[in-house]
C-alpha cells in the first residue's frame, strides 16, 4: 500500500509542478529596463544605487 501511495504522490507532484502558464492574452513580456522616470518621489534604495531613478 505503501508504495502504491508513493508512487501516486511522486505523479501528482510532477503533474502539478510541470505545468505552462499561458494568460489569456498573449504572451506577457517584462522588461526590466522599463523604469519610468518623474513618476511620484518614491524610489527603492537598490534601484537609486543603480542610477534608474
Amino acid at each position: 500500500m505503501k508504495i502504491i501511495l508513493l508512487c501516486f504522490s511522486t505523479l501528482l507532484t510532477f503533474g502539478l509542478s510541470a505545468g505552462a502558464v499561458h494568460p489569456p492574452h498573449g504572451s506577457v513580456v517584462i522588461d526590466p529596463d522599463n523604469h519610468h522616470e518623474g513618476h511620484g518621489d518614491f524610489c527603492p534604495s537598490g534601484q537609486a544605487k543603480k542610477g534608474r531613478c
